[in-house]
C-alpha cells in the first residue's frame, strides 16, 4: 500500500501582503500630496516676494472690506439705538445742520418710524431724491430735502424744484408717495404746483411737529395713497 505524501497547505499571505502594499503605497500618496503642496506654497511666497505690489492689494481689500463691515455694523447699532430711544429733534438744532446732515436727520426719522431700508441717497445726480424708503405699509417714499441755513426766513423753495421732484419721482424712482421737505417755507406758486400734482409739502412747522415728535409722518400728511399690502400695522 503506497502511502500519499502530506499535502502543504500553502500560506494564506497574500491578503496581508496587500494591505502592508496599500498602506505602503497610501503613505507614499499622501507624501508627494505633501510635496506638491510645499511646493506650490514655496512658489507662491516666490511669486509674492517678487510682486509686492499684488501683497498690498490684498491688504487694502481686505481693510477695505473689514472697514465697511465695521461701518454697517455701526450704522445698524445706531439706527437701532435711535429707534430705541425715540429719536426727536427740535427744529432749531435741524437748522444749524450742514445740508448733508441734514438728509442723514431725515433718514433716520423715517428709520425711526419703521422704515427698515430708509437710506440717504442724494448727492451730485441724485434725480432729484436725497432720501428713499419703503414704509411698513409697502409704500415707496422719495424725498427731496431743502436747507435754509435762515429757517422760515430763509428764500422760499418755487414750483422748480418741486418740477424736478415731479418729473423724477415716479418714473425714476417708482415713488409712491413724493415729498419736498424744508425747514423753511414754500412760495405760493409752489403749494398751488404741489397740490395739482399731487405732491407733498413739509414747511418749517410740519418738520418741527414730525421731528420733535413721535408720529410717522404719513399720519401727518394728507391724502396720502393707499397702503400696497396689508400689515399688522393695518
Amino acid at each position: 500500500m503506497t502511502r500519499r505524501p502530506p499535502v502543504r497547505r500553502r500560506r494564506r499571505s497574500g491578503p496581508t501582503r496587500r494591505r502592508r502594499n496599500s498602506g505602503s503605497e497610501g503613505l507614499i500618496f499622501l507624501g508627494l500630496i505633501a510635496l506638491v503642496a510645499v511646493s506650490l506654497i514655496a512658489a507662491l511666497l516666490n511669486w509674492l516676494a517678487a510682486h509686492p505690489w499684488f501683497v498690498a492689494l490684498l491688504l487694502l481689500a481686505a481693510a477695505g472690506t473689514g472697514g465697511f463691515w465695521l461701518w454697517r455694523r455701526q450704522e445698524a447699532a445706531r439706527w437701532e439705538q435711535a429707534r430705541a430711544q425715540g429719536l426727536r429733534y427740535a427744529v432749531e438744532h435741524l437748522d444749524g445742520l450742514h445740508h448733508n446732515d441734514f438728509e442723514f436727520a431725515v433718514r433716520d426719522l423715517m428709520h425711526r418710524d419703521g422704515c427698515s431700508d430708509a437710506q440717504k441717497v442724494g448727492g451730485r445726480g441724485d434725480n432729484g431724491a436725497d432720501v428713499k424708503a419703503t414704509d411698513p405699509y409697502g409704500r415707496r417714499w422719495v424725498i427731496q430735502c431743502k436747507h435754509r441755513k435762515a429757517g422760515w426766513s430763509g428764500s422760499a423753495v418755487g414750483t422748480p424744484d418741486l418740477q424736478v421732484l415731479n418729473g423724477t419721482g415716479r418714473q425714476i424712482h417708482g415713488g409712491d408717495v413724493l415729498v419736498m421737505l424744508t425747514n423753511g417755507r414754500f412760495s405760493g406758486p409752489a403749494l398751488d404746483f404741489a397740490q395739482s400734482q399731487r405732491l407733498h409739502l413739509v414747511d418749517r412747522h410740519l418738520l418741527a411737529q414730525w421731528a420733535g415728535g413721535s408720529r410717522p409722518l404719513w399720519e401727518l400728511l394728507r391724502t396720502v395713497p393707499p397702503p400696497r399690502k396689508p400689515t399688522s400695522l393695518s
